[in-house]
């Protein structure tokens, strides 16, 4: 993947506000690579550990978690740092907090997103410096 679709990738996730998560599919379609989860995921891990990039915000398609170890904890911490909540069995509910940007924002958003789009896009938030494990 080239740098320039990394650039697509960080660029979605940069708009996603504190508070609300966005899914690795749901990243790669608004960045306009439908198909491309796993990439998004090689993007978030690709960045250095003093990107701004709320990378934390980004969660698998049930809602959980993906990272292992200490760095999957960072990412729970600083989610629940900023209001979000996880069940008992460690997922994040979507249907309440994934972001819905407007369509309009993205040129890889498809039409039938627009209608059911919420404004919740103005916001980026801060993410802080990443940690490694």
């Amino acid at each position: 993947m080239t740098a320039g679709r990394w650039q697509l990738i960080h660029a979605v996730v940069r708009r996603i506000p504190r508070g609300r998560v966005a899914t690795y599919g749901q990243v790669a379609t608004l960045a306009g690579l439908p198909g491309a989860a796993r990439q998004v995921g090689y993007a978030m891990h690709a960045l250095p550990e003093y990107s701004t990039v709320p990378w934390h915000r980004v969660l698998n398609a049930s809602g959980a978690i993906s990272l292992p170890g200490g760095t999957g904890l960072t990412q729970r911490m600083r989610l629940e740092a900023e209001g979000v909540r996880f069940d008992a069995r460690g997922r994040v509910p979507l249907a309440k907090l994934q972001w819905r940007p407007r369509a309009t924002a993205f040129p890889g958003s498809s039409p039938s997103r627009r209608s059911s789009a919420n404004s919740e896009d103005s916001h980026a938030g801060h993410a802080g410096n990443r940690i490694r494990s």
